[in-house]
């Protein structure tokens, strides 16, 4: 299982079994049918959200963008789990073939435990699953947050991702943005998170004029292609700490035991006095 790491400029080696399976190199199918979408559950009222959302922050003029990485340490025990719904700009046949990068099974979870999460979406992801994507952002249980629209690599190496062609990082964020509003997402952050955490100064730098706050993580789950849940909640509990950003995975083919594992990892945390927050509650006090 990999570790949990701090942002560098490409990923460090023990994360690399996690990039890898995300990566959709090699297919691995899993039911469902085709290329019909699959809306998600109605939320189940307003019971199941906090009784108002928190206001991002609006993102200012930047010239270079900044990294965040995890919250306060000493300002409450307060983790925000958040899930990556990736989608390469490559998948549509695997997709139209059967193989399934949702899970709405993991979204309806979280409503019914009454998780707070953002989920960092892929454009090809929202164009993939529109109403999906709507119904998640309509929620204020969640925000949503960009993942880039093609999930291919911003810096390289990265661990054989494709790479964004040189001078296109802004447009390919931008892009992103604009699956949203196409699909109707509402509730989205001025977040951003690369595909298999790298980046590199130049890269920083090319996408500060979007505006947003590059979000890496502190925690490694280990949920990719994971079929126990047991180590991953275990990897979870054991290094969470005040403040954790943890990434996990919306993607069923790619991460079929995180829904187990978030069972195990929610009410375990609870008892231990965290509460769950999103993205911009961390950031906004940190």
């Amino acid at each position: 299982m990999p570790r949990s790491r701090r942002p560098v400029t490409a990923p460090p080696a023990i994360a690399l079994a996690l990039t890898l399976a995300l990566l959709g190199a090699a297919a691995t199918a899993c039911g469902g049918s085709s290329s019909a979408e699959e809306t998600e559950p109605a939320s189940t009222g307003t019971s199941a959200a906090p009784s108002s959302r928190p206001t991002a922050p609006k993102p200012k003029a930047q010239k270079k963008t900044p990294v965040f990485t995890h919250g306060s340490r000493t300002r409450g025990k307060r983790v925000a789990l958040t899930f990556d719904a990736d989608m390469t700009a490559d998948q549509g046949p695997r997709a139209a073939r059967g193989e399934r990068f949702d899970n709405p099974a993991l979204i309806a979870t979280l409503r019914r435990l009454k998780v707070p999460a953002t989920v960092f979406m892929t454009g090809k992801w929202a164009d993939q699953y529109p109403g999906q994507a709507k119904s998640i952002g309509k929620d204020p249980l969640f925000e949503v947050a960009n993942h880039s629209y093609s999930h291919h690599a911003f810096a390289s190496p990265c661990y054989g991702l494709p790479t964004v062609p040189r001078g296109g990082a802004r447009a390919d964020v931008e892009k992103a943005f604009a699956a949203f509003r196409k699909a109707g997402v509402e509730h989205v952050v001025p977040y951003f998170r690369f595909p298999g955490g790298c980046h590199s100064p130049a890269v920083l730098k090319e996408i500060g004029p979007t505006r947003v706050t590059a979000v890496q993580w502190d925690v490694v789950s280990g949920d990719a292609f994971a079929k126990n849940p047991g180590p991953v909640a275990a990897e979870v509990l054991d290094k969470v700490r005040p403040g954790s950003v943890v990434v996990m995975h919306c993607t069923r083919s790619a991460a079929p035991a995180t829904e187990a594992a978030v069972k195990k990892i929610v009410p375990e945390l609870r008892a231990k006095g965290y509460e769950f927050v999103k993205v911009s509650d961390l950031i906004q006090n940190r």
